[in-house]
């Protein structure tokens, strides 16, 4: 590994060894790596005043932004363990997370795409009677001593980001390295929330060694350099951005422009006046960049590196990166939040039907194999269920031991719930889901939660979700439902009620109501059925 063992000793020495190299731009402010590792160490004072001990879950609840880097290193820095929230969630859901995560201290963006999140949240959990010795703002959560809103203003029971730095002055910068310098390799720096076959949303815990190691070898195989500039638009609540995003451009030296929300338009923009180098993201994103009317119209000369992954790839998308826009290096990959974000990854001299059709083989330090519902190996060539074993492989689902021995077996060995196939070479093909998780725009949209969400409406009895191709998103979700004697509901009602209770993604785009589910003889819906149509 690097010169780092943890996170704050990787934000010290990248404000060293890239002091006046540009770290983030965003709109006309840009900042150097010794100002954003002067920034962090100033959220980490605050952190400090603010009561944060060390293993103290803090939460992050914003979309990508110069404040969300700051706010969550900040964080760790001060020996806290990172809760990346969602930006899809509706406010039920992040007070769920927030609950079950124990989150101490909340950042929360004041309004994104028209939504006020302090508002959300202060519905979801701003009723209820505080907890003994309860000190926090929102009632029903009497965990969260604090809400620090990431803005200038902020209601009179939560806190103004600048109000809250403010405060951290009093800290004296040796108190913020003692703190740092407790830190192990060991320590889990972040839980990552991601849903299972239950419908319950689990935290994944990944240490400060893990995340360091994973993303060093994701940078050496993507060919990352100080000189690059980073289009970071994969979310930050997610691996893909937050890991192979701001991490790896830390460890690299590269400078980092976070983009929000996926606008084309926008990312053609950026694209052309920042001299964008480097582009992650889903298939999706690369081909509505191909496919604007546009596009001509921008300098997309300076893009020399794609990684993207989905379980389809189409051959045609890296031919046309390489031909059109002239990208020398498009790679997939394959990754699961309880594998630290990276599985597989092809390499730079593979060839384009390699990269299409697979999502390459195991990174350095990793085993995988595929075996069948008996648990024995199978054949390159023959598909089943994808395991992985290896040094990034999650400490356990938070607070959750029974998820954890059913995920991760005594010798080390997680069960993906993904059904692949790998080659004589070693590469891995994802065929289907066991979870029967779909992708809605390069979010993961699992059925049983979905399920269990709509299954809250009065009029609806039973209700079995499954992914249909989109053409624009890729897959979105379909409900078959039952509807409870006498309900006229229809599609457009419970397509509207879903809006307003469940992040965007999670929505399902159409809904057939049926008199009742096919089941097989244990009594389980089989979807395969629904699929056929």
């Amino acid at each position: 590994m690097g010169e780092w063992n943890t996170i704050p000793e990787l934000v010290r020495w990248s404000a060293e060894r890239y002091a006046d190299a540009e770290a983030v731009v965003e709109g006309r402010t840009r900042i150097t790596y010794a100002e954003l590792g002067a920034r962090i160490e100033r959220a980490a004072a605050a952190c400090l005043a603010s009561g944060v001990r060390a293993g103290d879950r803090v939460a992050v609840w914003a979309p990508n932004s110069l404040d969300w880097i700051v706010s969550a290193l900040g964080a760790v820095t001060a020996g806290a363990v990172l809760v990346p929230l969602n930006t899809r969630f509706k406010g039920t859901e992040a007070a769920d997370v927030l609950r079950r995560s124990g989150a101490r201290l909340l950042f929360v963006t004041g309004t994104f795409l028209g939504t006020s999140y302090v508002a959300s949240l202060r519905r979801a959990a701003g009723e209820g009677a505080p907890a003994d010795g309860a000190r926090g703002p929102l009632p029903g959560l009497p965990g969260l001593a604090e809400v620090v809103v990431l803005s200038d203003d902020a209601p009179s029971d939560f806190r103004a980001w600048k109000d809250f730095l403010a405060a951290g002055e009093a800290v004296c910068a040796t108190e913020v390295r003692a703190r740092s310098d407790q830190l192990a390799g060991t320590d889990v720096s972040d839980i990552i929330y991601t849903s299972g076959t239950t419908g319950r949303p689990k935290g994944a815990m990944i240490t400060h060694e893990q995340t360091l190691r994973a993303y060093e070898i994701w940078s050496d195989l993507a060919g990352l350099r100080p000189t690059d500039r980073y289009l970071i638009v994969n979310p930050f609540f997610h691996t893909f951005g937050y890991k192979a995003g701001v991490i790896a451009c830390l460890m690299r030296g590269a400078a980092m422009i976070p983009q929000p929300v996926f606008n084309v338009e926008t990312a053609l923009a950026n694209i052309a006046a920042e001299r964008v180098s480097v582009l992650p993201g889903p298939p999706t994103l690369h081909q509505q960049l191909l496919d604007h009317p546009a596009r001509d119209s921008h300098d997309l000369s300076a893009l020399r590196l794609v990684v993207t992954g989905a379980a389809v790839v189409p051959l045609r998308l890296v031919e046309r990166l390489r031909g059109e826009l002239g990208v020398e290096t498009v790679l997939t990959a394959y990754g699961l939040s309880e594998a630290s974000g990276v599985v597989t990854m092809c390499r730079r001299a593979d060839a384009p039907s390699v990269i299409a059709s697979t999502s390459g083989r195991a990174i350095p330090g990793t085993e995988v194999r595929v075996q069948d519902a008996t648990g024995t190996l199978l054949p390159p060539g023959v598909p089943g269920e994808v395991l992985v074993r290896g040094f990034h492989v999650m400490r356990g689902y938070y607070d959750d031991p029974r998820a954890t021995s059913e995920a991760v077996s005594a010798d080390g060995w997680l069960r993906t719930g993904d059904v692949g196939v790998l080659d004589e070479a070693g590469n891995l093909r994802i065929t289907d889901r066991i979870k029967d998780m779909f992708i809605v725009g390069g979010f993961n949209a699992y059925p049983a939660e979905i399920e269990q969400l709509l299954g809250l409406h009065p009029d609806v009895r039973e209700v079995a979700v499954i992914g249909v191709p989109d053409p624009r998103l890729g897959e979105v979700g379909r409900a078959f439902v039952v509807r409870r004697p006498g309900s006229v509901l229809t599609e457009d009602d419970l397509i509207a009620w879903s809006r307003r209770e469940m992040a965007n993604y999670k929505v399902p785009r159409t809904v057939e109501f049926v008199r009742e589910l096919p089941r097989n003889a244990g009594g389980k819906v089989v979807k395969g059925v629904l699929r056929a149509g």
